[in-house]
């Protein structure tokens, strides 16, 4: 079985680009923290509308979840050496984070309200008898 799970940060600049034949598509590194110490800096190919979405919606330093197998491409190039390309072929991509409107940091973006359900039109409390 080939399948790869992965949890990182988007360590390089995104860039759609098409095929000859007009699929998008979008290779970046994510990084993923070492279990101790260190990060890998895997290969990623996303296609499709996955690769036209996420070039909208992230960016650079984002984190993302990848599903997706791992890829051995081999090749000859223009002096006849054999080469081998090695990436993640992504599957699935789920956005872990937003991207900033108007590129704001984190500090000049509003801040979250305490109660998450504000938003509903009500405040949810927590009878303190409940839990006894």
């Amino acid at each position: 079985m080939n399948r790869f799970f992965g949890i990182g940060r988007i360590s390089t600049n995104l860039e759609l680009r098409q095929t000859n034949s007009g699929k998008s598509v979008v290779k970046f590194n994510l990084a993923i923290n070492r279990y101790g110490d260190g990060v890998d800096f895997i290969p990623v190919q996303v296609w499709g509308t996955q690769a036209e979405n996420l070039v909208q919606y992230q960016q650079k330093g984002n984190q993302l979840a990848i599903e997706g197998s791992i890829r051995i491409d081999s090749y000859t190039d223009s002096e006849g050496n054999n080469r081998y390309s090695t990436y993640v072929l992504a599957q699935n991509v789920q956005f872990l984070d937003k991207k900033p409107i108007n590129n704001n940091t984190a500090e000049e973006q509003p801040s979250q309200t305490s109660d998450p359900f504000e938003e509903f039109g009500e405040q949810v409390s927590i009878d303190d008898n409940f839990l006894d």
